[in-house]
């Protein structure tokens, strides 16, 4: 029992570090993505050398400044490319001279694809007036000096612009560029693109003097990263965590007392805190956000930081063991427990399908969960052996205990 209980707390530790650092690489990698090969020859065949893939959208950015502008402004080149899956849509890029990388205000520069296969390039001023259904027509933005519009291998779409930018209104070092993709069309006319988080999150501040293409203002989509990872690591992963010490080291198969106790809040309430922090973010997220809220995602949130508080409050509200109502109350807490572990169960996957994480974030928690899970079945598989080796033993001491009180009740025997 000595070996079991030294053992016992390395095994919180080993699913959790390994989600944490594989988490953390996904995050840095996502950061840290060059543009594809088809899109770097097309940058080189225009003479651009600086390119980098946006991280929403699958686009891609090259650009290339020169100095052949005035003092008062300056000339770059633009390669814009995104991936275009439909019979007719549009892509669209643009700068915005306003004080955030937002969608009003924005001098856009867009291509939209007729069904006939045929491109149509031209540029529009987006204004407030968009959003309370207004047709969005060309109009001229004053910065363009040469576009055009083609369609390479793959479905990558891309067009190649050349821009006078004003000193007085972009700055080359902190530069607002907005793109994006829709599958709506009225004619030659761009229709409204669908409202997913990464359609939304396709903005940012660039430097183009900095050949990587460091960008800024991105603390919305990091906090939404974080948001993520906290929930899977508090909600989804150390309160399982709990549940499995409580459920087989309580009481049978093992029995580890008072150090499962100790584990068990242990696990709980760190899980609590780090959920409960990343729970926090979220609604600051939701709160912040003016276009789009996400209900269901934001309802399970709510129930399960409510059902875990609960279940917090029960570690200093519990009845005694010998109170009557404590089975009742044991009842209640066992099934709230595996309750919410339904709900933070689907829920995650709700968050991990709005922030379009792709398969590494959806089967890196799968394995996560497939880890606990062969651990619990593992632990499960014993029990009801033990168990039954148990049952047997005690009937076979009970027969043997009848047998001898049989044989000790029977008569002596009278000699003839």
């Amino acid at each position: 029992m000595k070996t079991q209980q030294q053992s016992m707390p390395s095994s919180p530790l080993l699913p959790l570090t390994i989600l944490t650092l594989t988490l953390l690489s996904l995050t840095i990698g996502a950061n840290a993505q060059h543009c594809s090969e088809a899109f770097f020859k097309l940058a080189e065949q225009k003479n651009i050398s600086d390119c980098k893939r946006l991280r929403t959208l699958g686009a891609e950015f090259a650009w290339k400044l020169h100095g052949n502008g005035s003092h008062n402004s300056t000339v770059v080149d633009i390669l814009f490319g995104a991936t275009l899956n439909a019979p007719q849509g549009w892509i669209g890029w643009g700068v915005n001279p306003g004080r955030r990388p937002e969608m009003v205000g924005t001098k856009a520069i867009v291509a939209v694809k007729r069904s006939d296969g045929t491109w149509l390039l031209d540029t529009y001023n987006i204004t407030k007036e968009i959003r309370n259904g207004c047709n969005l027509l060309p109009s001229k933005i004053g910065i363009v000096l040469d576009m055009s519009a083609e369609r390479d291998l793959d479905n990558l779409h891309t067009m190649h612009v050349r821009l006078n930018l004003s000193s007085q209104a972009y700055n080359v070092t902190r530069l607002n560029h907005v793109w994006q993709v829709g599958y709506d069309i009225e004619g030659d006319r761009p229709l409204g693109h669908p409202k997913t988080l990464r359609n939304v999150d396709s903005t940012e501040v660039i430097d183009l003097t900095d050949s990587n293409g460091r960008s800024t203002g991105q603390y919305r989509s990091y906090l939404r990263t974080i948001h993520g990872v906290l929930n899977i690591i508090g909600w989804g992963t150390l309160l399982p965590i709990g549940i499995i010490i409580a459920r087989y080291f309580r009481v049978f198969p093992f029995k580890c007392d008072p150090l499962w106790f100790n584990l068990h809040i242990g696990c709980q309430l760190t899980g609590f805190l780090v959920g409960t922090t990343g729970w926090a973010i979220g609604l600051s997220l939701g709160h912040s956000s003016r276009y789009y809220t996400f209900h269901d995602h934001r309802t399970y949130g709510i129930l399960i930081f409510t059902f875990s508080t609960i279940q917090m409050l029960a570690f200093r509200l519990k009845p005694k063991v010998t109170d009557d109502y404590r089975k009742y109350w044991n009842m209640y807490h066992h099934f709230l427990g595996y309750g919410l572990l339904a709900i933070i169960f689907i829920n995650i996957f709700k968050g991990i399908r709005i922030l379009e994480g792709g398969d590494a974030w959806k089967w890196g928690y799968v394995a996560d969960l497939a880890f606990l899970g062969a651990i619990a079945f593992g632990l499960e598989v014993y029990t009801w052996i033990h168990f039954f080796v148990l049952k047997q033993k005690q009937n076979a001491k009970k027969n043997d205990n009848e047998k001898k009180k049989s044989e000790n009740q029977q008569p002596p025997k009278v000699p003839a």
